[in-house]
């Protein structure tokens, strides 16, 4: 998945855009942006904070002025098949100059806040998002794609065990959707669908819990150092770490390593609070 941040422009002589990769692109404060098929034919739009357009992949776009704020997201053609139960090449969805769309919008503003915290939760939380926009995109939009499959069960628990076991040795590595539905042999998007049925969390909230977990029985250790620990647990900064450590378990790395481990600390029921794409509509190819 592709993120940009695309400011406010002054430029008012029409330019074409081309883009080969599916995109779209929510906008982030109120605006308009001129724009058509054709230099000759150029309309207005006006915004609002969290109103979508989906580009016209190939064709182009003739743009104007544009004086709106907006994030602009490229979808893999990977996740799209996926997301077309199998599809082969690539998936045509319908163009649109305005829409709204509150779980795309949602999924949107999350990757967003993830941008702004410097992507602080890894591959695995992009591709999460990127899996539940593409189901979005497709469900909504496809011009011509297959009926989705429903499947009722779950992990088996000899896939669940590998999948912990795997989670365990890559801890430190900056682990992708993609990498743990390979390590027990399933598509990403079906791997996601039956985890959350076998676990009642997604992949990267199922991770985040066995990253703390991890960090819990480092600090310990007296000599233990907050920033090693935070390295061996797969977090990319000291910082990020006490905040989600924190967030869950209701004190700093340092206090709990200091003393507090004595006090009776809830079990791990607040990794709700940590933002966790919804792919509970995934789809398997």
């Amino acid at each position: 998945m592709k993120v940009e941040l695309v400011p406010p422009e002054s430029v008012t002589e029409p330019r074409l855009w081309v883009r080969h990769d599916q995109a779209f692109a929510m906008m982030l404060g109120p605006g308009s942006i001129e724009w058509g098929s054709r230099r000759s034919a150029m309309e207005q739009f006006d915004y609002a904070a969290g109103d979508l357009a989906l580009c016209d992949r190939h064709q182009g776009e003739w743009v104007g002025l544009m004086n709106t704020r907006h994030l602009q997201i490229g979808i893999s053609d990977a996740a799209l098949m996926a997301s077309s139960d199998g599809a082969y090449g690539e998936v045509e969805l319908r163009p649109s100059r305005k829409f709204a769309d509150a779980r795309l919008s949602a999924l949107v503003a999350a990757v967003h806040a993830e941008m702004v915290a410097g992507f602080s939760n890894g591959r695995l939380f992009l591709d999460s998002v990127e899996q539940a926009m593409a189901v979005a995109l497709v469900k909504g939009h496809a011009v011509r794609h297959r009926p989705v499959q429903i499947y009722r069960g779950g992990l088996g628990s000899a896939r669940l065990r590998r999948i912990r076991e795997f989670v365990h040795a890559k801890m430190e590595d900056d682990l992708s959707l993609d990498e743990m539905a390979q390590s027990v042999g399933l598509s990403t998007p079906h791997f996601a669908r039956m985890f959350r049925k076998s676990t009642g969390e997604t992949p990267h909230q199922f991770v985040l819990r066995q990253r703390l977990e991890r960090a819990r029985a480092l600090l310990r250790a007296a000599d233990s150092r907050v920033l090693d620990v935070a390295v061996a647990c797969g977090f990319k900064t000291q910082q990020h770490f006490a905040q989600v450590f924190r967030d869950v378990w209701g004190v700093s790395p340092t206090e709990y390593r200091q003393g507090l481990s004595r006090l009776r600390i809830a079990p791990c029921t607040r990794l709700s609070t940590v933002p966790s794409p919804d792919t509970s509509d995934s789809v398997t190819p």
